[in-house]
């Protein structure tokens, strides 16, 4: 799992399945049964293409592919689930600082943020008095 603080460039770029099947010593000549095939006659190997294909892409289509994956999706899911739980405890920390009547009055978070304004305006005019 990450952690909130590492971003999108962090994460490796995705492989596809042709790369991950082909990665690695695919199509050498002690792979293919020492048939003594040398690198020249073999042509371009089957993971080149994909290789080749992400080379030519924008570094904006990178980032879109590389974000379509599922193991991206995940990790961006729980990254902004943990963000909005520390905004949403924050912003209950907030209003139990402030008085209101009722005081388990629901506020919504505008009117919490408009409350602590005015809360921090009257203290403030009470301390210059």
């Amino acid at each position: 799992m990450l952690n909130s603080d590492q971003t999108e460039l962090d994460l490796p770029p995705p492989h596809s399945e042709s790369e991950s099947l082909f990665s690695g010593r695919a199509g050498s000549a002690e792979d293919s049964g020492g048939l003594g095939m040398c690198p020249q006659s073999r042509g371009s190997e089957p993971g080149d293409a994909g290789k080749k294909e992400l080379q030519h892409l924008s570094r904006e289509e990178r980032r879109r592919r590389r974000r379509a994956t599922a193991k991206y999706r995940t990790a961006h899911a729980t990254r902004e689930r943990i963000r909005v739980e520390a905004f949403n405890m924050a912003f209950a920390e907030l209003r139990k600082l402030l008085p209101t009547l009722p005081p388990d009055k629901k506020l919504s978070k505008i009117e919490i943020l408009r409350l602590a304004i005015c809360y921090i305006s009257y203290l403030n005019h009470v301390l210059d008095v």
